[in-house]
């Protein structure tokens, strides 16, 4: 059995909670809203997992020391754009606690990985990322899963593979930390893209194009930023991009459904109600494309969708009229 922290109380954040708990560790979570902490621990419910009932062995708190004292692990699991400011607030109760980023995205200022923010808050911080395609409401309720988990340390994978996997998680190493991260954050664009695809109605082979397009500009970039091109293909890149452009669950998917409407990004915001990475991560991506001069289309043209008022079906037929190239 294992002390687990967890900061963050949202639903990935929660789901992980749930499954660590059943497999027998003790799991404290932090979280910043009172209703939330009185929700779990007194009704053992999670706002954003309705259906799930949270099983004993979790407790959440208010109090950052509570969470990480006496812990063996801390997984963080906070919105990417709040990754820096709540490092700084917890970091002074760390002893030699390893950090799991299982948080999705970018810092939107430095445009860096989630990994640097922490590394540069805490220099001597040992780190691993936890990514892959793993909806919340799947995990919290045992459907089979498969991630992937990166570290320079092989020896901290190896620990966290052996904590997590069971016979509905199936969880393998890697020491692409880069690559793990940024197929985990940039894939979030392309759902949103996704989303404004099946919001004016296109079809199964635009689909098909979109993620195929989509997961080469993503390669494009993350290989210049320093990941490995084969794990873009793997569980982290091309699982986790296949699964949030298809699924119901995917909020980022849905959020493009809402902007292809017509809704305005704060009323997209108000309806979806959780954290929605792809519209944080859009300019990130759109400026590091800028930064490396990578031929990125589809995040241009959302982009524009966004920012410059573009009609999402003329964005469709400027990529569609581009000029010719090989494949």
């Amino acid at each position: 059995m294992k002390n687990i922290a967890i900061i963050g109380s949202g639903s990935w954040g929660m789901a992980l909670a749930i499954h660590l708990a059943k497999k027998g560790n003790k799991v404290k979570v932090w979280s910043y809203a009172k209703e939330e902490q009185d929700l779990i621990n007194l009704e053992k419910k999670c706002m954003f997992l309705p259906n799930v009932v949270i099983p004993d062995g979790i407790y959440c708190s208010l109090d950052y020391k509570e969470v990480i004292d006496d812990s063996d692990l801390i997984l963080h699991v906070t919105p990417s754009k709040f990754t820096r400011d709540t490092v700084k607030c917890y970091k002074q109760f760390i002893t030699n606690q390893p950090i799991v980023i299982c948080s999705k995205g970018f810092e939107k200022d430095s445009l860096k990985t989630l990994d640097e923010v922490i590394k540069e808050e805490i220099p001597n911080a040992k780190i691993a990322v936890l990514s892959g395609p793993s909806h919340a409401e799947e995990v919290s309720i045992g459907i089979p899963t498969a991630m992937v988990v990166a570290s320079d340390d092989e020896k901290l994978s190896n620990e966290i593979q052996n904590l997590f996997m069971c016979d509905t998680m199936r969880v393998y190493t890697s020491n692409d930390v880069k690559g793990v991260e940024l197929g985990g954050a940039l894939k979030n664009i392309i759902a949103f893209c996704a989303g404004v695809a099946f919001g004016i109605g296109l079809g199964d082979n635009s689909f098909a194009a979109l993620i195929t397009r989509g997961l080469s500009e993503l390669c494009r970039l993350s290989i210049v930023l320093g990941a490995n091109s084969q794990t873009l293909y793997g569980l982290t890149g091309l699982g986790d991009l296949i699964v949030t452009c298809l699924s119901e669950h995917s909020r980022n998917r849905k959020a493009g459904i809402l902007v292809a409407k017509g809704l305005s990004l704060d009323e997209v915001k108000k309806q979806v109600g959780m954290t929605i990475e792809s519209i944080d991560n859009i300019d990130v991506a759109y400026e590091l494309g800028k930064i490396h001069n990578i031929d990125m289309p589809i995040v241009n043209a959302v982009y524009d969708i966004l920012y410059n008022g573009l009609n999402p079906k003329d964005a469709v037929t400027m990529l569609m009229t581009r000029d010719k190239k090989d494949e």
